[in-house]
C-alpha cells in the first residue's frame, strides 16, 4: 500500500481522495500537503488523521463511517432478533482495524448494561475465521458482531458462510453482507458518503483548504434483514423488526 501511495503522490494531485483508514494513514505518511479527503473512516481523531472533527487542522478532512452510539444498536438489534443471547464477540483484523477499541469499548459498556458478556474476537488471516466463529458456535447463546474493516468486507461471503454453518447469529455493519447470506446488517449508506465526499473534493478544487472543511459523520443509515439466513437458523423475525427494515431479503 505504502508503494502505491507514493506513486500516486508523486503524481501531484491537486486532491487526493482516500477510502479507508489503512489508506488514508499511508497517505498521510507521503504529504502533509497535498489535499486527502477520506470517504469512509471510523475513527478520525483516534487514528491521529485530524485534530478533532470542527477543526481538522491539517492537510486532510472527510467523512465517518460511523457514529459513537452504533455498537450499542448492533447489540440491540442481535438481542431483537434474539433475546436468549447473552455473549458476543466483536470479529475484527487489527491489521486493518486499528480502531476497534473505538468500537469494542462502547460495546462492552452497552453489553455490561444488559447483563451481556462482550469479548474481542480478533482474527489475522482468513486461516483463523473458520476457528474462531466456529468457537462461538459452540458457546450456548453466543452472538457475533461484525466490525466494519476491510478485511471483513472483502471476506464476507465467506464470513457469512461460516456463520450460517455453525449457526452464528450475527449482526454485520453493511448491506453487502446481508446480501450474500448474512442474518442482519446496520450501517451507514457508504455511496452516501462518497457523493458527499465529492462535493467536499469540488470545494478544495475552488480554493477551499481541508482545515476549514470540517469532518462529518454519517446521515443516512439502512437496515437489512436476510430472512432465508433467518429461516435457516430457526429463527422468528419479529414483524416490527420487517418493518423497519431497508430492505428484507427473502
Amino acid at each position: 500500500m505504502q508503494r502505491f501511495a507514493k506513486e500516486l503522490v508523486a503524481l501531484q494531485p491537486d486532491v487526493i481522495l482516500s477510502h479507508i483508514t489503512p489508506t488514508t494513514a499511508a497517505l498521510l505518511q507521503q504529504t502533509r500537503t497535498i489535499p486527502i479527503v477520506f470517504a469512509t473512516v471510523s475513527d478520525p481523531v483516534g487514528s491521529g488523521f485530524v485534530a478533532s472533527f470542527p477543526q481538522p487542522g491539517g492537510n486532510v478532512t472527510g467523512f465517518t463511517s460511523i457514529e459513537p452510539t452504533m455498537p450499542s444498536k448492533w447489540l440491540q438489534l442481535l438481542q431483537e432478533i434474539a433475546p436468549s443471547v447473552s455473549r458476543v464477540a466483536f470479529l475484527f483484523n487489527p491489521a486493518t482495524a486499528p480502531y476497534a477499541e473505538f468500537f469494542l469499548n462502547p460495546l462492552k459498556a452497552a453489553a455490561k448494561s444488559l447483563g451481556v458478556e462482550a469479548v474481542a474476537a480478533p482474527v489475522h488471516d482468513t486461516s483463523e475465521l473458520e476457528f474462531v466463529i466456529a468457537a462461538q458456535g459452540r458457546e450456548p447463546n453466543s452472538g457475533l458482531i461484525v466490525a466494519p474493516d476491510s478485511f471483513m468486507d472483502v471476506h464476507r461471503a465467506e464470513i457469512a458462510s461460516l456463520a450460517g454453518r455453525y449457526r452464528v447469529l450475527a449482526v454485520y455493519p453493511f448491506h453487502q453482507f446481508a446480501q450474500v447470506g448474512g442474518l442482519l446488517s446496520y450501517g451507514n449508506d457508504q455511496l452516501d458518503n462518497y457523493r458527499r465526499a465529492a462535493a467536499y473534493v469540488d470545494r478544495i478544487l475552488r480554493g477551499a483548504k481541508p482545515s476549514e472543511l470540517p469532518v462529518q459523520g454519517p446521515v443516512k443509515f439502512e437496515l437489512v434483514i436476510n430472512l432465508k439466513t433467518a429461516k435457516a437458523l430457526g429463527l422468528d423475525v419479529p414483524l416490527y423488526l420487517q418493518q423497519r427494515a431497508d430492505e428484507v431479503i427473502e
